[in-house]
């Protein structure tokens, strides 16, 4: 084959694969906007500690610096 008919190819395939990942970016966005998926997840509480493991509890509050 042809170096330009293989660079042509991959280019269109590049571009199909583009524009499918757009369309579901874009069905995720409106699956979100309308309630359909739940975002909402569980992130470590620090202001208290009881939640994040006992290594990470001992830990020094700042690391590093002069």
């Amino acid at each position: 084959m042809n170096r330009n008919v293989i660079i042509v190819i991959v280019l269109v395939v590049l571009v199909l694969l583009t524009a499918v990942q757009a369309i579901q970016l874009s069905s995720l966005k409106n699956s979100i906007s309308t309630g359909k998926v739940n975002v909402a997840g569980n992130a470590p509480s620090t202001s208290s500690g009881n939640s994040l493991p006992a290594d990470i509890n001992n830990l020094p509050s700042m690391v590093g610096g002069c």
